[in-house]
């Protein structure tokens, strides 16, 4: 990799030398423009490597001081560490709320939403992984897929989960942090799976996904369950929690109630309740900083809304209701922080754990190819921004963010920056996530992350650096069924690519006219990326806990 990197390098020098001598141009004649250069491009910059199992950073001395700069005067002015909040919202797609162009325009307006986000970083080019499970477990780990072996969700019981792993959760109580997680978990329900034994003080929630709890009670979905005794039996007695449950280190795991048709449609007020209780609970002792996972129950299918927000959407579909519903759930949660005096201390994290699901209508939205279950943007771009009350500067950047990142980012600013997360993890785990502090808090912050890898089951997928992507492994999407919706799991054949297939994502961001062989010293530059994270997953291979037949 380091022949190859001081190859291009040469090649750069030379090509300097020879365009002061050769004027740049086309056929028509040579070109007096001077052109630009333009923030967040860093195919041209070598990163840093800042441990051999952590991803290497693009770094910005000035930047990162300017950052601490304002960590320092925070810390002056509150006495403490800031509060750290992540809402993860589930199946919602990039054009889903308002400040990414949806709201209103496709029929769920989210004022509380937008204008949280044009008072903070939206970020345009945030990443998770193709589908729920995979991304909550990034989150806690701050490694892709192909590192923490959760490749797909667990449905039914299936065994696998996070047992046994250091999470985000469990190193921000090491930094003295109260730790919450309310609403799904969905990253295992065997003991050393559960929030309580990975980090978390108290989780109230359920441990699945809407639709196991639901589609195979309901005659229209599923009446070959739901109108078959014998099978409604069989699923009544699987082996899987059938509870919205409390989880606390003193008494374990405690079913609540059953989540049946009725109860799920509440499930997000309750949830919304449980989390104002602890905010205020926290309020009356401004001394601790906390960390609170909130992970909404819509807009994942099936969505049942309750009486209050049952058509309160323009668009009346149960998806754009459970839109309408969700805004609400943030404006309530940021007014709950505004009444007790805690706002100003607390960074918001807003995102969704994939892109729409677009094999059950109604679905969300994404301007982008693809949808969950696919590493095609659609999938995999999701709406995203952070808030931090005059320290986050209102903006918008397209600078690249996994949200892997989130792992070192609250760990970072929690105490421990840049190469010190690794302290508190084994030497044998990699850690893809970066340290974003300075991108968020610097003015004009750039991320400090050079590429973004894609994962697709037990797939390296693509990478993207600026605004090329090279693709290695893809989904076509109609190559099984020509018929229905086909975003993502049941309409994708995996394929490999011939090698020289790349997007431009500002050209193109439907992903569907490869430059490529257009674009040779671009694709260069790509396939030393690809050369420089296959050498990765050789030192640190990949593992699977959960994955798919054949795998």
């Amino acid at each position: 990799m380091k022949i190859q990197w001081l190859a291009a390098v040469g090649l750069m020098l030379t090509s300097s030398v020879c365009l002061a001598q050769n004027p740049r141009g086309a056929s028509t004649g040579p070109t007096t423009a001077k052109g630009y250069d333009h923030p967040n491009q860093f195919i041209t910059v070598p990163p840093k490597v800042i441990a051999d199992n952590m991803e290497p950073v693009v770094e910005h001395p000035e930047q990162a001081k300017a950052a601490q700069q304002k960590l320092d005067a925070a810390a002056k002015k509150f006495g403490r560490k800031p509060n750290l909040m992540i809402i993860l919202l589930d199946d919602v797609g990039w054009m889903d709320p308002g400040f990414n162009g949806g709201g209103i325009a496709v029929g769920n307006p989210t004022p509380n939403i937008d204008r949280l986000a044009h008072q903070g970083l939206i970020l345009t080019s945030a990443y998770s992984t193709p589908s729920c499970t995979p991304t909550r477990a990034t989150i806690m780990t701050g490694q892709n897929p192909l590192h923490h072996g959760l490749l797909r969700p667990p449905m039914y019981g299936e065994k696998g989960g996070l047992d046994g792993v250091t999470t985000l959760a469990a190193i921000l109580k090491k930094l003295d942090y109260t730790t919450q997680g309310v609403g799904k978990w969905h990253m295992g329900e065997n003991e050393g799976s559960l929030p309580q034994n990975v980090g978390f003080d108290d989780f109230y929630g359920f441990l699945g996904v809407s639709d196991m709890y639901t589609e195979w009670r309901d005659i229209y979905f599923n009446p070959e369950i739901a109108l078959g005794p014998s099978r409604f039996k069989m699923m009544e007695k699987l082996d899987f929690n059938h509870y919205n449950v409390h989880c606390s280190i003193d008494k374990g795991l405690e079913n609540k109630y059953l989540i049946d048709l009725d109860t799920i449609k509440d499930l997000d007020q309750d949830w919304l309740a449980y989390s104002q209780k602890f905010l205020r609970k926290m309020g009356e002792n401004k001394s601790q900083p906390w960390f609170l996972y909130h992970c909404t129950r819509a807009c994942h299918f099936d969505n049942y809304p309750n009486d209050t927000y049952a058509g309160k959407s323009p668009a009346r579909t149960v998806f754009s209701d459970g839109m309408v519903e969700v805004d609400d759930i943030v404006g309530k949660l940021i007014k709950t922080l505004e009444e007790t005096g805690q706002l100003e201390n607390t960074i918001v994290f807003f995102t969704s754990d994939n892109g729409p699901e677009q094999e059950i209508p109604p679905h969300g939205r994404t301007p982008f190819r693809g949808a969950k279950g696919s590493s095609w943007e659609g999938g995999v771009r999701v709406p995203t921004f952070v808030y931090w009350k005059g320290m986050i500067e209102p903006r918008k950047s397209d600078g690249l963010f996994d949200l892997a990142d989130l792992f070192n980012t609250f760990i970072s600013i929690a105490g421990a920056p840049g190469n010190k997360v690794v302290t508190f993890l084994p030497q044998e785990r990699y850690v893809d996530g970066v340290d974003q502090t300075s991108f968020w808090l610097a003015p004009e912050g750039e991320s400090c992350r050079r590429s973004r890898i894609y994962t697709m089951n037990q797939y390296f997928s693509a990478v993207r650096m600026d605004e090329f992507k090279a693709h290695i492994t893809v989904e076509l999407q109609k190559a099984i069924f020509d018929r229905g919706f086909t975003g993502g799991f049941s309409g994708s054949l995996v394929t490999h690519t011939g090698g020289g297939t790349a997007t431009n994502l500002y050209t193109n961001p439907q992903e569907d006219i490869s430059v490529g062989i257009r674009h040779i010293p671009i694709l260069i530059g790509l396939m030393n990326e690809i050369t420089r994270y296959q050498g990765v997953l050789k030192r640190y291979p990949p593992k699977t806990i959960v994955g798919f037949a054949g795998n």
